[in-house]
């Protein structure tokens, strides 16, 4: 199962990990792992099960394009780390 990792602020609505969860790819994954959990679900994914604008994930290393970031295929092995993307000046 993939193992993934959130961040401080987003360790205060998830529960502490790294949690592990199943899936195929990053997007099965984060449902699995946010399924009981309707409230950081809310936070990090949209009511139409899209990744929020302000939410950032790497896997395995490298840093996912926001719009393909729940397509992209994962393995047994693989690490995600979700956080808070940051904009502004």
């Amino acid at each position: 199962m993939a193992e993934i990792y959130f961040t401080s602020h987003l360790r205060n609505i998830v529960p502490g990990g790294p949690l592990s969860a199943a899936g195929a790819t990053v997007g099965e994954a984060l449902l699995n792992v946010l399924a009981g959990q309707p409230h950081a679900r809310a936070y990090v994914l949209d009511d139409r099960s899209k990744l929020r604008k302000h939410v950032c994930i790497f896997a395995d290393g490298k840093r996912l394009h926001c719009d393909s970031a729940l397509a992209q295929p994962i393995g047994p092995d693989s690490k995600l780390y979700v956080m808070q993307a940051l904009s502004g000046g």
